[in-house]
């Protein structure tokens, strides 16, 4: 009898680890670094159900390959929402936060998101940046790492830092896979207006046509057209 009961266990560890590889795969995430506070969370509750699964002598094989393929399931059903709807990810992985604006530390940013200095400094020598001076603008991302975008002449910064407005332009998503990007606009003071403008001077008659559209101050449009993919 207690023989059957370590064969159990061992067939459920295996079949846990096996599914959890799969699920891994499937949902794209090859680092741990990759994964947002949903995922994280999800990990979790995942990982608590599995393990009350194994242990359980009442719950049988089944009911755990059942277990992990509706939750497979369901993690990849969100996953094609979000891709069809994009506005849906800030309420399910969140939004990227900036810290640095055109030089300028937005330190309500870094307060809100439990941030201080130190830890500023940290990220930023993770990305091979050991002064503020160096950086223009700089995201908080929603998986917790920082990406940064430099200063073009850092050596000859100096002084304070909103004389120094204007050098670097941070680019930005104005058109996700035909869908135009609301809060990006909203960000940048623009509206949708503005986006068909731009896209009547490119000769395109429609947003829909945009796989993607990057826009930047500094440089001005980038864009592909969906028919561009490749195959």
């Amino acid at each position: 009898m207690e023989g059957n009961l370590y064969m159990s266990i061992g067939v459920k560890l295996t079949v846990a680890l096996i599914g959890l590889l799969v699920m891994t795969r499937l949902l794209g995430k090859k680092e741990i670094s990759q994964l947002t506070a949903f995922d994280f969370v999800s990990s979790l509750m995942l990982s608590e159900l599995v393990g009350n699964t194994i242990y359980d002598d009442e719950v049988h094989l089944s009911h755990l390959i059942f277990a992990l393929a509706l939750w497979t399931l369901l993690a990849l059903g969100l996953e094609k929402l979000i891709a069809l709807f994009p506005r849906l990810s800030r309420y399910a992985a969140g939004t990227p936060v900036l810290l640095i604006r055109d030089g300028v530390v937005d330190f309500k940013a870094m307060k809100r998101n439990n941030l201080d200095f130190a830890q500023l400094g940290m990220l930023l020598r993770e990305n091979n940046i050991f002064s503020l001076r160096e950086v223009a603008y700089a995201l908080f991302e929603t998986n917790g790492s920082i990406s940064v975008l430099r200063q073009k002449e850092p050596e000859e910064i100096s002084g304070n830092a909103k004389a120094q407005r204007g050098s670097v332009s941070l680019p930005a998503y104005i058109i996700e896979n035909g869908s135009i990007n609301e809060d990006t606009l909203k960000r940048l003071g623009r509206n949708r207006l503005w986006v068909e403008q731009l896209l009547q001077l490119s000769g395109i008659p429609h947003q829909k046509r945009v796989l993607f559209a990057e826009w930047s101050d500094s440089s001005g449009l980038y864009y592909q057209l969906k028919e561009e993919q490749e195959d």
